[in-house]
């Protein structure tokens, strides 16, 4: 299975994911780290991420999945639109989970001003919850509770 952690930024995907993992036994892969340059610097310098911006990088991390089917994998990867998962389901639709962080506005706000050094700027959150279609057929566990109890939730749903 390819286990995909979606949610806006700051949400807690790569802390999540990275514990999913360990817990699964699978390795960890972090979207951000599979955005090409250009995407990086235009939200570095406060440019909300159009479609057209994230296709290649949604059929990189597609690809990814694909590369890593007989194995599995979790996949940190914003997934803000049902359009961007059905590319990253391209081929593998039942071989996938999405996992959906969800918290509110104020709760990932107050977390942003806590994390350093990550090229997306605090001010480009209000665009993604805009963008944000919450999925319909997920596992769905609140951010309210620590990344431990997260992955417990997550792991009980399985």
């Amino acid at each position: 299975m390819i286990y995909y952690v979606i949610g806006v930024s700051g949400c807690g995907k790569s802390t999540v994911g990275i514990l999913l993992a360990k817990k699964l036994g699978l390795p960890f892969f972090d979207g951000d780290d599979y955005h090409p340059e250009a995407n990086i610097k235009k939200m570095t310098s406060g440019q909300p991420l159009n479609d057209a911006d994230r296709l290649d990088w949604l059929e990189d991390l597609n690809g990814l999945a694909r590369e890593n089917l007989d194995t599995g994998a979790v996949l940190a990867c914003s997934a803000l639109k049902q359009a961007y998962r059905d590319i990253l389901c391209r081929g593998i639709g039942g071989q996938t989970v999405f996992v959906y962080l969800e918290g509110s506005f104020d709760q990932v706000a107050e977390r942003l001003k806590k994390r350093n050094a990550h090229f997306m700027p605090q001010r480009l959150l209000q665009s993604q919850f805009d963008s944000l279609e919450p999925p319909r057929d997920s596992i769905s566990v609140s951010i309210d509770q620590s990344p431990e109890e997260i992955v417990n939730i997550i792991i009980g749903n399985l």
